[in-house]
């Protein structure tokens, strides 16, 4: 219902390269991590966004969206529901082409309010899973 075939492709092939991980530490346990190391397989620069901003799969990290210095295309929603739709709004406010809400992150209203604002959006599924069925 808020991921169809065509707007994941679009995401994924023409949106742009450039994804911010929101969520994204060192923590080799938290699928964040291994996401992000299969979108970089997929030619895609990684941007972790983390309170920690460490650097993460060669890749600084940055605290916030906003303290990100560059433009980013997508941001991938790496945190629990109730957080996701201030992290959507975020992703407005910086100007991202697209949110991708992670497997388990639902926030109706978020879907809304960041399709209202002209952006794709993906909610409830994971880019390590689809990307590897485009080919």
């Amino acid at each position: 219902m808020y991921a169809d075939a065509e707007t994941i492709r679009k995401i994924l092939t023409q949106t742009g390269d450039t994804w911010a991980v929101v969520g994204l530490s060192n923590n080799t346990s938290r699928a964040a991590h291994g996401v992000a190391a299969v979108l970089q397989r997929y030619g895609k620069r990684i941007v972790p966004v983390h309170p920690k901003a460490e650097t993460v799969h060669g890749e600084q990290g940055y605290a916030s969206l906003a303290d990100v210095p560059f433009d980013v295309d997508v941001v991938d929603v790496f945190v629990n529901s109730g957080l996701a739709g201030h992290v959507a709004d975020q992703a407005v406010a910086k100007g991202a082409r697209a949110v991708w809400f992670q497997l388990g992150v639902i926030d109706e209203a978020a879907y809304e309010r960041t399709r209202a604002a002209g952006l794709e959006m993906v909610m409830d599924r994971c880019p390590a899973i689809e990307i590897p069925l485009l080919d």
